[in-house]
């Protein structure tokens, strides 16, 4: 599979510095979707504050190849270097990261994908690493918190979990691409979920993702 970045570019916008979204991954299959949403924010004209788990560092070396070291993950195997200048990586581990508190001025945060394991933690209101505090944070701060579950089948903890997220005020998106645009690539259809994302958080982009209807007089 090629690189999720590898697709259409379109130059960084100029917006105010202080514009951050705060993205999470999480170990659940699916990892395209969260690095083709750090770039097209970026190109947006976001700064970009990157949580990845211990798991979510894993499926990205498992799916896409991204490279790591006892330093740290090799980020520039997943982004060219003008991406890079506006992204902050943490890894989860770190509880004492500014993301863990809600004096961190983050526009919105969206966790893409998101597992099981860490929708079951949100929506039970735990803080065990630092992509689970953050959302958290958004949560009690009322920003926009985006989950994208990514898992099949599902089980009925896994409803209950998406219903109490949903019900506390964040959206909970499924990876579920559509095929209306005519798909002819993995990229179109990853990019029909993060069409859907950023849509959600009000982040312009030229995705091509809209339903052929919309276009019609």
């Amino acid at each position: 599979m090629s690189r999720p970045n590898s697709g259409r570019r379109r130059p960084i916008a100029k917006r105010p510095a202080d514009r951050t979204l705060i993205v999470g991954i999480s170990g659940a299959s699916g990892a395209a979707y969260g690095v083709r949403l750090v770039e097209c924010a970026v190109r947006a004209g976001r700064r970009v504050h990157l949580i990845v788990t211990a798991a979510g560092r894993t499926v990205l070396e498992d799916e896409l190849g991204m490279r790591s070291s006892p330093a740290g993950p090799d980020l520039a195997s997943l982004w060219p270097r003008e991406v890079l200048a506006r992204v902050t990586y943490t890894a989860a581990e770190n509880l004492r990261a500014p993301p863990a508190s809600g004096s961190f001025g983050a526009e919105a945060m969206a966790i893409v994908p998101c597992s099981m394991n860490t929708a079951a933690a949100l929506a039970h209101g735990l803080s065990a690493n630092l992509l689970q505090r953050a959302a958290y944070v958004a949560l009690k701060e009322g920003r926009p918190l985006v989950v994208v579950p990514r898992e099949m089948p599902l089980t009925r903890i896994d409803f209950e979990n998406m219903a109490r997220l949903a019900s506390t005020g964040a959206v909970v998106m499924p990876a579920m691409p559509g095929f209306y645009h005519r798909p002819k690539s993995v990229t179109d259809l990853v990019d029909f979920v993060v069409a859907k994302v950023l849509d959600r958080l009000g982040i312009g982009h030229d995705l091509d993702a809209r339903w052929p209807g919309c276009e019609r007089k």
